[in-house]
């Protein structure tokens, strides 16, 4: 494993006009809020993407647990490929957005949202295509909520479910739904095609990406923790803005 500086110095070697990128977006370009609605997206990122994006022909895109629809409205005015919702939800270059499953019913989802009830602290936020049950706020929940999601899909039979762990979040997701099949997907149509994939994630919800990676030619960055795969970890998401920025810039 590389130390932080080798990784940023090996980050700054990437030749912009053979990759794509591919960016986690909470915990990896923006630091971890106390709640989803509380992230802050620094306008100076906002432009240093924006120019990046041009610089590697547009293949820049965000990948994120959010969905695109909360993406877009994060980092607006800047509009550009993404995968949202684990993989649930794809933009590609062409910018149509595609859906790789069906949302979760809506009484399920209603049910889920009682488990705001079993603690102060507790948020739910609804994806529609996932139900993701925050406990940064609540840290001694996270038992009471397992607990709950199982009484949940055993009230629910006919649904098949998977629970996806996170930084002090779980998810109740439809199976076999990821960011790595996600990424394959995006890699393989334009602009991304024919480009060096380069992901940088953050989370175990990550790994997914960091797994598909080799198949892919592609190489990983992480960010405040190394994880499987990784090339290199940023100390923090501003170090990897940072980067950005200097690669954004780059004569």
């Amino acid at each position: 494993m590389r130390s932080a500086s080798a990784a940023v110095a090996a980050f700054g070697r990437l030749d912009l006009d053979g990759v794509a990128f591919l960016l986690d977006v909470d915990g990896t370009l923006l630091d971890i809020a106390p709640q989803p609605d509380a992230v802050e997206v620094p306008p100076e990122l906002r432009r240093t993407l924006g120019i990046l994006a041009a610089r590697v022909g547009g293949a820049l895109a965000l990948v994120s647990g959010r969905t695109i629809a909360d993406l877009d409205r994060l980092f607006a005015p800047l509009v550009v490929p993404a995968i949202g919702s684990h993989g649930a939800e794809i933009r590609s270059g062409r910018g149509r957005i595609i859906a790789t499953t069906e949302p979760l019913p809506e009484r399920l989802r209603r049910v889920l949202r009682e488990a705001e009830g079993l603690a102060a602290g507790i948020v739910i936020e609804d994806k529609r295509f996932s139900m993701a049950l925050h406990y940064r706020k609540a840290p001694g929940a996270e038992p009471r909520l397992r607990r709950f999601i199982e009484a949940v899909r055993a009230d629910f039979p006919g649904e098949i479910l998977e629970v996806l762990p996170g930084k002090a979040v779980l998810e109740v997701k439809r199976p076999g739904i990821s960011k790595g099949e996600a990424v394959r997907r995006l890699a393989g149509e334009p602009p991304f095609a024919g480009r060096r994939p380069v992901f940088v994630g953050d989370d175990i919800t990550d790994e997914s990406v960091f797994a598909v990676l080799p198949a892919l030619g592609g190489i990983g960055f992480s960010v405040a923790r190394p994880l499987p795969g990784v090339a290199g970890v940023f100390d923090t998401p501003a170090a990897l803005r940072s980067a950005l920025q200097n690669l954004a810039h780059r004569v």
